[in-house]
């Protein structure tokens, strides 16, 4: 057992200073993770933590979830909110009718929610670019209406509180900040090196060019339901963590806002970086709410969020963090490797850098 620790330990050490500190960008993200788990520390206010940063945390998840599908795949998903809902719902209606217990019933809404990724999967991958995304639009909507007309079942328009009351993860404002908090750190890590392993690779190829990763022998169809599978099984995390801090699922938790909102959020922080929708949520949910909070700006905050994102649009087309990780640090000529900018060669092949 201490020989598997100090393994994993040593594969740790080696990760964090081969591969975090050695890039500001990552070394920032790493210190805006460790600022998110201090804030409970210098803020305790019930309302700033529960509507504020908690579901910050857990749309910051749902967000990196979308990027994992469509920032590094390609598959332009605007019905994400399909993988939230049906998970929100699976936890609901479990926890209500079963008494599961939320340790239970999150994983299992995720699983529901993985499914879900293969049903849309399998008839979407002969689709591509507007077409795939007018498909994976239409499947909330089919959803939403199936939720209205079992409505005995799941609460209707009310939602399924309706039918019961549903177990907050704790009684607590922040021990449920501290469990989306970890959560969004770790799935955020998670969700990083997949994309940064042969997976990522392949997806990000499939992504550029399709039918050269095909010529090249690799089953793209597989790895394209795999981005689905995957793409839910995080959504569905957020989505049962949802509902077990709002305590209701309803036709919200399927609504195209939501799909949309996660498309705004990533391209705002970046796509195809994890860590750049993640970056995204935490500042415009917060924000968002805090001006509708505000005596002064709450008739103006949808105009000064369209604002902020169209000036990210027209000076930062890539994003937020790509933008900043451009100015700050320059890529390989040889072999594609990311260095800091003051660097005159590269850290692995010795190269020169422009």
């Amino acid at each position: 057992m201490i020989n598997i620790l100090a393994t994993y330990t040593n594969r740790l050490f080696k990760v964090f200073t081969g591969e975090i500190i050695v890039l500001p960008s990552r070394a920032f993200i790493l210190f805006l993770f460790i600022m998110l788990l201090l804030i409970p520390v210098f803020m305790r206010h019930p309302h700033y933590l529960n509507n504020f940063l908690t579901l910050a945390c857990i749309y910051a998840i749902f967000a990196a979830s979308w990027d994992l599908l469509s920032g590094f795949t390609g598959q332009m998903n605007f019905g994400h909110a399909i993988f939230f809902g049906v998970s929100a719902y699976t936890a609901a209606l479990l926890n209500i009718h079963l008494s599961l217990a939320p340790w239970l019933t999150i994983p299992i809404g995720a699983l529901a929610a993985v499914l879900v990724g293969l049903l849309i999967g399998i008839p979407c991958l002969r689709l591509k670019g507007t077409y795939l995304a007018f498909a994976t639009l239409a499947f909330p909507l089919i959803l939403t209406g199936l939720v209205l007309y079992f409505g005995e079942w799941t609460g209707g328009e009310m939602g399924v509180s309706a039918k019961g009351t549903i177990d907050l993860l704790s009684s607590s404002p922040v021990v449920r900040y501290y469990i989306a908090a970890i959560l969004v750190v770790v799935l955020g890590f998670i969700m990083w090196k997949i994309t940064d392993s042969k997976i990522g690779i392949i997806f990000h190829a499939i992504r550029e060019d399709e039918v050269t990763v095909k010529a090249s022998g690799i089953n793209t169809t597989k790895y394209k339901l795999l981005a689905f599978c995957l793409s839910g099984f995080f959504a569905g995390i957020a989505g049962g963590l949802y509902v077990h801090h709002i305590g209701i699922a309803g036709p919200s938790t399927l609504a195209l806002l939501l799909s949309f909102q996660v498309v705004i959020w990533s391209i705002f922080g970046g796509i195809a970086t994890i860590y750049g929708p993640i970056l995204g949520v935490f500042i415009i949910h917060p924000l968002t709410k805090y001006l509708d909070d505000s005596s002064i700006f709450s008739d103006y905050s949808m105009l000064i969020i369209a604002l902020l994102i169209l000036l990210v649009m027209l000076f930062m087309p890539d994003g937020l963090t790509t933008w900043i990780r451009d100015k700050i640090e320059k890529v390989c000529p040889r072999c594609k490797l990311r260095n800091i900018a003051v660097r005159k060669t590269c850290r692995v092949c010795t190269a020169e850098l422009d």
